[in-house]
Formats: structure tokens, sequence, C-alpha cells
């Protein structure tokens, strides 16, 4: 029942949709499947990269962006954390082998930042829902934040912010300690070993019913946003060119972010509805890092105060991005 959570939400949502506008409820269900329709090749190659990074072990390559000399390991933990498809084995036994094993918290910040923003499989479904622009956008933004971020960090090494930045009893167990302590080498002809071909499919059917379920509710979302929402609202709160809609969906993109996949659909209709191309971009980045997965990574394993800078940094980044992304669109 936990794991039908999300679909059990949809059903209760059309439900509801249906028992007090019959009309909408009908229009809401066939704008989800036409948008699932739409979406459908981005969709497909998402899994497939997802599933191919599973069975070849590709994700072991991130073990290699951890050394060098601290600048480069800050380069190549941001560029691991926004480009590469990783493991959905844990984000915090990898971080906490990360820390325990010496890494700076400059390059293990780097890749924090980057990590929730952008993926390759996030990539082909930011291009399919809001355009190719706006990805290549993203993933600068993912990239360009860890690597700032990073070297906020390194600039306050040896200060009381970073003393003893681990909380008391953080273990460096799990799987994502071995990736990085003895990386295995990538079998890139997976097809040729039964197990990893089996694991092909598992991670294709869990990817699969991941996405389906979070984008159904999100595109649920946007037919009733579009359907009950004034653009005259959307406009005034969010649109324009000032700094104003930007700080405001750098600071609701806290809260309001469901999941990175299901609130790509939701900024596409805000946008139809008028909101600023720079809010937007703010809105993902803010709210993929400081979502609930990506923050409670970070909260247990680090002293508050970190948490704090991790914090700020995110939201501070977010909006410089967002006024970038904005200025960018009027040139």
């Amino acid at each position: 029942m936990k794991k039908q959570k999300i679909w059990i939400t949809s059903g209760v949502l059309i439900l509801l949709v249906a028992l007090l506008s019959p009309p909408q409820a009908s229009s809401s269900v066939s704008f989800a499947i036409q948008s699932l329709l739409h979406t459908g090749p981005y969709l497909l190659l998402s899994i497939g990269i997802a599933a191919w990074a599973g069975a070849t072990g590709a994700d072991n390559l991130i073990a290699r962006a951890f050394t060098g000399s601290p600048a480069l390991m800050i380069f190549l933990a941001a560029l691991a954390g926004g480009l590469s498809p990783f493991c959905s084995c844990g984000v915090i036994p990898l971080i906490a082998a990360l820390l325990f094993m010496g890494v700076p918290l400059s390059a293990v910040m780097a890749f924090w930042l980057a990590s929730p923003v952008m993926d390759p499989s996030m990539f082909l479904l930011t291009s399919g829902v809001l355009g190719f622009e706006f990805a290549i956008a993203k993933t600068l933004a993912a990239v360009g934040l860890g690597i700032a971020g990073g070297f906020i960090v390194l600039a306050l090494a040896g200060t009381h912010i970073l003393h003893d930045a681990l909380r008391d009893g953080v273990g460096n167990g799990g799987c994502g300690a071995a990736k990085i302590r003895n990386p295995k080498p990538v079998v890139w002809r997976f097809w040729e070993h039964s197990d990893r071909l089996e694991k092909f499919g598992k991670e294709a059917l869990k990817t699969t019913l991941f996405l389906a379920q979070w984008l159904t509710l999100a595109f649920l979302l946007e037919s009733l946003m579009l359907a009950y929402i004034p653009a005259e609202t959307i406009t005034s709160v969010l649109g324009g060119t000032g700094i104003g809609p930007i700080a405001i969906a750098t600071v609701v993109g806290v809260p309001a972010y469901l999941n990175g996949y299901a609130a790509l659909p939701l900024i596409s209709g805000l946008m139809e509805q008028g909101m600023a191309s720079g809010a937007g971009l703010a809105f993902l980045v803010a709210g993929g890092v400081t979502s609930l997965p990506a923050a409670i990574a970070v909260w247990a394993l680090v002293k508050p105060r970190v948490f704090t800078l991790y914090i700020a940094i995110s939201l501070g980044g977010a909006f410089f991005i967002g006024l970038a992304y904005q200025a960018w669109t009027l040139i």
C-alpha cells in the first residue's frame, strides 16, 4: 500500500474532481494521457539510461571524481553530480564514505549541490517538457551551483563553521562506501552476463513505475492548474523581468517542490500562464537542492551550522541562477 501512495493520490484526486466537476475530470484524464504520450520518447530514453547505468555499473565512474587537488576535485565532483546517472543505492552511505575517507568537504559539497538538480534522465525529460534550451540551462545551473558551492566551502576551510562538521556516530557503511573504496570496472557489454541483463530489466521496470506515477500525478495537477488558476494571477506574481518574481519562486520552491520529475510539468504549466523563465529555473534549482531526500541526506551527516550553509548556498545560488537566465532570455 505504501508503495502505491502516489497512484492512490492520483486516483483520489480524479475521484474528487469527478464528484465536483465530471467534465473537468474527463478533461484532466485526457490531458494526462496526451502529455504522457507526448513525453513518451524522452521517457523511454530516460528509462533506458537509468537501466543501462545500473546494469553496466557505470555509476562506479563517480569514484574517479574524488582524486587530485581540492580545486580539481570540486570541478570533477560538480560534473559527476550534475551529469552522471547516479545509482539509487543511497546518497547517505555514499557521502558518509566520502567524508570518512578524508575527501574534502568542498568536493563533497559540490557533489551534494549538483546531484539533485540534474542527471541524464532528468535532462531528457526536461528537454521534452520545457525545451532543449531550458534543459541546457538547468544542466549548467547544476554544475555551476556545485562549483560555486565547493569553492565557497574551500574558502571557509579552517573556520569555526566547518570545524568538526560531521555528526557524532556517522558511519561509512553501505554500498556507497564500496563504490568509492574499490570502484569496479564498468561492464559495457552487460547483455553478455545473465545477472546484469536481469538487473537491466529490474532497473527498467523500477524506473518506469517510478516515473509513470509521478508524471501522471504531475500532469493531473497541471491540468487543474491550467483550468482554475487565472493566467493573470500567475503573471502578476511570477511574471515580468524584475528580481521579485525570481526571489518569490526561489523561496516558494522549497516547500512546494514535489519531485524532480513531477515539477517539470507544473513549471511548464506555470510558464504557459505567464511565469518568467528565470523564476521557473530558480524554482527548479532551489526546490531540487532543498527537496526532502536531498536535505535529509545532508542533515543526517553534518552539524546544523554546515546544513545551514548548504541551504544558504542553495537558495542564494538558485536566485542568482534565475537572474542570470532571465537576463539571457532578454538578450
